[in-house]
């Protein structure tokens, strides 16, 4: 399994008091939020593979 690679992201104040609030409401950390809230973005637009489910 790949490990993850930490890097700075810079957010505007208030989109990171709002990503707070939200990562909160769904008792996910502000980081699991924001990698959950990016996969789903790359999936949707199809940039990212969906993994295949285990027969």
């Amino acid at each position: 399994m790949a490990q993850k690679k930490p890097f700075v992201l810079r957010l505007d104040p208030e989109i990171l008091k709002a990503m707070e609030k939200w990562s909160s409401d769904e008792f996910r950390s502000t980081n699991g939020q924001l990698e959950w809230l990016i996969t789903k973005a790359l999936k949707e637009s199809g940039r990212l593979k969906q993994k295949r489910p285990l027969p």
